[in-house]
C-alpha cells in the first residue's frame, strides 16, 4: 500500500513538472495596428498586436510571424513577465521588401520549446513594400501601452540597478561589454583597413562588410530613437555582426595570401 502511495506521489510530481509553462494562460488578440486582413507595411515598420491575457502564473508573451507554416525572419519584441489579467503589447517588423506573413502566432511561457505554447493566432495577409507608409490616426491604446511598457522597462532597470552585483556577475558583465566593444571596433576597423590597403576587386569585396556594419549601427540608432525598447539586445547584435565582419575580412586576407596577392 505504501509503495502504491509513493508511486502515486511520484506520478503527480512528474505531471506537475511536465506541465507546459503556458498552461493556465489565455490570450485573446483584441486589435492590431495597422488594422485589416490585408496590410502593407514598409520594411522596419512595426506591426502591433493588442493582447488581452489571463494567466495564473508569470509568463512571457511573444508574437512570431509565419508564411506558409515557416517562421519569417523578423525583429520582434522582448517580453517582460505578465501574470493575472490585463493587456499587453506584442509587435514585430519585417526586414526586407517582399517579405510576407499569413499567420502570427502568439506564444506564452519561458521561451524554451518545452516551456512555451501557442495561445493565440492572427491570420491575414501582411506584406513589406518599399515606400509604404503607416496609416495616420494610430489608436489610443497603442500610445498608452507603449508608454506603459517604457515605464515598466524603466522600473525594471532601476530595480536591477539597485540590486547589488556579486563579484562574479560584475566581472562577467564587464567582460561581455568589453568584448562587444572590441568586436564593434574590429568590425569597423578591419573593413576600413582593407579598403585603405587593397585595390581593385578586393577593395569592392572589403566594402561589403563595411557597408553592412554601417547599416547595423544605423538601424540600431534609428530604432532606439523611434522606440527606446526596440533594441534591448543591441550588444548581441554587435557581437554577431561585428564578429561576422571581422571573420569575412580574415577569410579575404587568407584568400589573398593563398592566391599570392601582395599587400599594396
Amino acid at each position: 500500500m505504501r509503495a502504491l502511495r509513493n508511486a502515486g506521489i511520484l506520478l503527480l510530481c512528474w505531471l506537475l513538472a511536465a506541465a507546459p509553462a503556458g498552461a493556465g494562460t489565455e490570450v485573446r488578440i483584441v486589435d492590431t495596428w495597422p488594422r485589416g486582413d490585408e496590410v502593407t507595411v514598409a520594411p522596419n515598420q512595426t506591426f502591433y498586436l493588442l493582447l488581452a491575457y489571463d494567466s495564473d502564473r508569470s509568463v512571457h508573451l511573444w508574437a512570431r510571424p509565419f508564411w506558409h507554416g515557416s517562421a519569417v525572419d523578423a525583429g520582434s519584441n522582448p517580453s517582460r513577465l505578465y501574470s493575472g489579467s490585463g493587456e499587453a503589447l506584442a509587435w514585430f517588423f519585417l526586414w526586407r521588401p517582399g517579405q510576407q506573413v499569413d499567420e502570427v502566432r502568439v506564444t506564452a511561457g519561458d521561451g524554451t520549446r518545452g516551456g512555451s505554447q501557442q495561445v493565440a493566432v492572427w491570420r491575414g495577409r501582411l506584406r513589406a513594400e518599399a515606400g509604404a507608409r503607416e496609416p495616420p490616426d494610430a489608436p489610443e491604446w497603442l500610445a498608452q501601452l507603449r508608454e506603459r511598457e517604457r515605464a515598466a522597462q524603466r522600473a525594471d532597470d532601476e530595480r536591477r540597478m539597485s540590486e547589488p552585483l556579486s563579484a562574479g556577475d560584475a566581472a562577467l558583465g564587464m567582460g561581455f561589454m568589453w568584448t562587444a566593444l572590441a568586436l564593434l571596433l574590429i568590425g569597423l576597423a578591419a573593413p576600413a583597413w582593407a579598403l585603405w590597403r587593397w585595390r581593385g576587386g578586393w577593395r569592392l569585396l572589403a566594402a561589403l562588410p563595411a557597408l553592412w556594419m554601417a547599416f547595423v549601427l544605423l538601424r540600431i540608432l534609428i530604432g532606439v530613437w523611434i522606440d527606446p525598447t526596440s533594441h534591448n539586445l543591441w550588444p548581441f547584435e554587435i557581437l554577431i555582426n561585428g564578429g561576422a565582419c571581422a571573420l569575412v575580412i580574415g577569410v579575404l586576407r587568407l584568400l589573398r595570401r593563398f592566391m599570392g596577392t601582395e599587400e599594396e
